[in-house]
């Protein structure tokens, strides 16, 4: 029905949500764009051996490619947000998909590492930075009352294409060679312009939101008609520039939170860290296996096993901390650190040895407290931040994680080619999660210590205060004016 496509209007003449209806098909099309996105640097780690081999380069040098395109993806959503302002959602996942299967294409042509950063790198990841994060918006318009349930089916997406990737990767490279399969892979990635078809924006005449909120019209006219009035000088230009930066910056960016909420600063500070090392042993679990001497089946069904631990557990994580018992402020903050620990910790398993049924055991501890760790990372943010500052404040996170995410890789190629060990990289990032895992959980727990001396300090204080007025009670209120046995001020102070 038309209604359960474009949605009815409210009372405001905006869009209601149908929840449900053709919401579902958005929720299976986001599934497939997070599958064929956020999962798919990961099975880059399929075609590390070869592509060092073609080109002779270090770890270092190939560890770049999935770094720079993690890195692209996560730092574009500033750029995703002013084209969804000005395209809409829809228009942009598609611009998105046209950009990552080109790229994905023209990498399979690229005859030196820099043109391979510069394709699968920087173009490929633009095009999953525009395609992923719109998707999301979009269910969330289309779904209010049945949201976390939408959002949870939705982020399964990442889990399948965790477990279906890496094989489809290892198919292709075993009949076609990298290039070949990095061809192949454009084509597949092709499918996300498919997929934002069918997102139909609500309404007649939508006004599809970014992540970061709808468009001011009246600022962006007025930042305008000042450029057009004072480009005749430079201070003129650089001032207009300004005045269109700076609201850009204070809209996309929540700079300020950093100071004014402790919460924020620990929780930023504490999740940046952890993405140092948190996506490198999906990038190095499979040359690490491969190395010493497991066959390249094995190890690719080792990412799909960890793949679908993602699928099983993420749903049942969303059910359970669904419960009353976890409402509240901060109540996931703690199950959120225990979970960085364990991933962290994980990792010295896949360190210690090479044999199948060892690196099986890692990947579904790795696997389940990942689940949970994707499971809960919005939702802790949510829980420290106003949701009116939310999308300026996952901005913020994710410049500062695709910073990480630049870093890591490199540097554990770096480790690798200085000592020759794989194990040293498993043991660094074992380092790095659990450093992590105890500076989100011991930072909470100071901040909610404070808060509760503050709250009980201040309920004592205001305690106290409500019992000195006491006298003026015995003035204001309907007492006889002869002192009655009980009524006087000393019977009341010696009583208090």
């Amino acid at each position: 029905s038309h209604h359960s496509i474009g949605g009815a209007e409210d009372s405001s003449g905006g869009p209601v949500a149908p929840d449900g209806g053709w919401g579902w098909v958005v929720v299976a099309a986001t599934v497939l764009v997070l599958a064929m996105t956020l999962a798919f640097p990961s099975c880059i780690g399929i075609f590390y051996t070869d592509l060092q081999n073609d080109f002779q380069a270090s770890n270092t040098e190939t560890s770049w490619v999935p770094a720079i395109m993690m890195a692209v993806l996560h730092a574009g959503g500033p750029i995703c947000s002013v084209l969804v302002e000005c395209l809409g959602c829809r228009a942009t996942i598609i611009i998105g998909g046209i950009l990552s299967g080109l790229g994905m294409a023209a990498s399979s042509f690229a005859q030196t590492m820099v043109e391979l950063y510069i394709t699968a790198g920087i173009i490929t990841g633009m095009g999953f930075s525009l395609s992923f994060q719109p998707s999301i918006t979009m269910v969330g318009h289309y779904f209010v009352r049945r949201r976390a349930f939408a959002n949870a089916l939705s982020s399964t997406g990442t889990a399948l294409g965790l477990s279906t990737l890496p094989l489809l990767a290892n198919y292709l490279l075993s009949n076609f060679g990298w290039r070949g399969s990095f061809l192949v892979l454009g084509g597949v990635l092709l499918n996300c312009c498919i997929c934002g078809a069918v997102m139909r924006p609500l309404g007649a005449k939508p006004k599809m939101e970014a992540r970061t909120g709808q468009t001011n019209n009246r600022q962006l006219k007025t930042n305008c008609l000042s450029i057009t009035q004072e480009r005749e000088g430079l201070k003129g230009r650089l001032r207009a520039t300004l005045s269109t930066v700076m609201p850009f910056l204070r809209r996309h960016m929540a700079f300020d939170l950093l100071c004014s909420n402790p919460y924020f600063c620990a929780y930023a500070l504490g999740v940046s860290w952890m993405m140092l090392g948190f996506v490198v042993p999906l990038v190095y679990l499979v040359p690490y296996a491969t190395t010493y001497g497991m066959e390249q089946d094995r190890a690719a069904l080792l990412m799909a096993i960890l793949g679908l631990i993602n699928i099983i557990v993420r749903p049942v994580t969303a059910l359970v901390f669904g419960l009353p018992r976890f409402r509240g402020s901060h109540n996931f903050a703690y199950p959120f650190a225990v979970a960085v620990l364990i991933n962290g910790l994980s990792n010295c398993i896949c360190g210690m040895a090479t044999s199948f049924p060892v690196l099986l055991v890692y990947v579904i501890v790795f696997g389940f407290s990942m689940s949970l760790v994707g499971s809960l990372l919005f939702t802790v943010l949510m829980d420290t931040v106003e949701m009116s500052r939310f999308p300026s404040a996952l901005g913020l996170i994710s410049i500062m994680e695709s910073i990480m995410f630049l870093l890591g890789p490199p540097l554990a190629g770096i480790l690798v080619d200085s000592t020759s060990q794989y194990a040293y990289v498993f043991f660094a990032c074992s380092i790095n999660g659990s450093t992590a895992g105890l500076f989100i959980m011991m930072s909470f727990y100071w901040l909610d210590r404070q808060k509760c001396r503050e709250v009980k300090s201040a309920f004592t204080h205001k305690d106290i205060n409500s019992l000195k007025p006491s006298t003026k009670m015995t003035i204001d209120c309907d007492y006889s004016p002869v002192p009655l046995h009980g009524n006087t001020i000393r019977d009341m102070e010696t009583n208090v």
